[in-house]
């Protein structure tokens, strides 16, 4: 999984969520993550929006309530 920092995000967050979402194989992963995660972590639909790029792609938009929104691009 590559990460790609947009924005002032703090290297020590970074780092926390690189290691955190490191191990994610699928958007199941990702949801089983987000879900897991402290009450207030993500907002209550966790999943903001599915954008679909083509047949094969969607990037799928998983905002966070401090401000900091993770995009999945899923093939």
């Amino acid at each position: 999984m590559r990460i790609v920092k947009q924005g002032n995000v703090t290297s020590d967050l970074l780092d926390e969520i690189g290691s955190e979402i490191s191990t994610q194989q699928n958007l199941q992963d990702a949801m089983r993550w987000a879900l897991s995660q402290p009450k207030g972590t993500f907002l209550p639909q966790v999943v903001a929006e599915v954008i679909i790029q083509d047949e094969f792609t969607h990037d799928v938009i998983i905002p966070r309530t401090d401000g900091l929104v993770l995009v999945y691009d899923t093939t």
